[in-house]
């Protein structure tokens, strides 16, 4: 038998310790996630109000939002089907333009904004 080699029960504590440290670690990384997939929605509202106000530039009114889909309608191109952890509505009104973002799957997480706000905020209801 080599003497260079490690025996079996060397390489099993060392896979019970890299165990037991990343039971340790992993819990700490899910409010980072939370905080990843809550940037990408507001990133995705800020991108979808920019794009009603160039469509409303262009086209001197606001975009029909019952005839299509929101990337139909503004050409872009947003996750969809089972890519997308967010959906996305948008409101319009007379005189006003509201993006809604609802999360898809898991916790009831929600972002609105209109046009005339800078960034987007929690949904009231």
């Amino acid at each position: 038998m080599s003497k260079n080699s490690f025996t079996l029960i060397e390489l099993l504590v060392v896979i019970i310790i890299i165990g037991i440290l990343a039971s340790i670690a992993l819990p700490n990384f899910g409010p980072a996630r939370e905080k990843a997939m809550d940037n990408e929605a507001k990133a995705n509202i800020k991108l979808i109000i920019a794009a009603e106000r160039i469509y409303r530039m262009e086209n001197d009114a606001y975009y029909d939002s019952s005839a299509g889909s929101l990337n139909d309608n503004l050409k872009l191109a947003l996750p969809s089907g089972s890519q997308a952890n967010w959906t996305y509505t948008a409101t319009v009104g007379t005189d006003n333009v509201t993006v809604r973002a609802q999360r898809s799957a898991g916790a009831g997480r929600c972002w609105q904004m209109d046009v005339s706000a800078d960034e987007p905020s929690a949904c009231s209801s």
